[in-house]
């Protein structure tokens, strides 16, 4: 049986990423955004956004003879949920572990270094 590291796959997350970016869409308004960057079948876009309403991801709502979407769960906790898996998965709920991989990575800029310094201090701050 598969074990996905994650709730959501790639292109679900895509397509939530798409209606969390217009609040309400329909399945052509998502499909339209997504096939200006790649080619995606309509009826992929279609079963995506299906299996993400299953999932309680996206609700909807009949407005004529479209259905259109919005979120049900906001960026953050769907962010917070994908992570906690990834954490208890891949670094053994090291929270530790998983900054060091995050600010070891040679992608990472100084900026974001920096940025992230300050999350850290601004959280040590808030415990005094």
């Amino acid at each position: 049986m598969r074990n996905p590291l994650t709730p959501l796959g790639g292109t679900e997350m895509e397509v939530l990423r798409e209606v969390w970016a217009l609040d309400r869409a329909t399945a052509r308004d998502v499909h339209d955004r997504i096939s200006a960057r790649r080619k995606v079948a309509y009826t992929t876009v279609m079963t995506v956004i299906k299996n993400l309403a299953d999932k309680g991801y996206l609700t909807f709502e009949a407005e004529g003879t479209a259905y259109v979407y919005t979120a049900a769960r906001t960026p953050e906790e769907v962010r917070a949920s994908v992570l906690g898996g990834i954490l208890d998965k891949v670094f053994g709920g090291s929270t530790t572990s998983l900054v060091q991989a995050l600010v070891q990575r040679e992608t990472l800029s100084e900026t974001e270094r920096a940025e992230i310094r300050r999350l850290i201090d601004g959280l040590a701050d808030s415990d005094d």
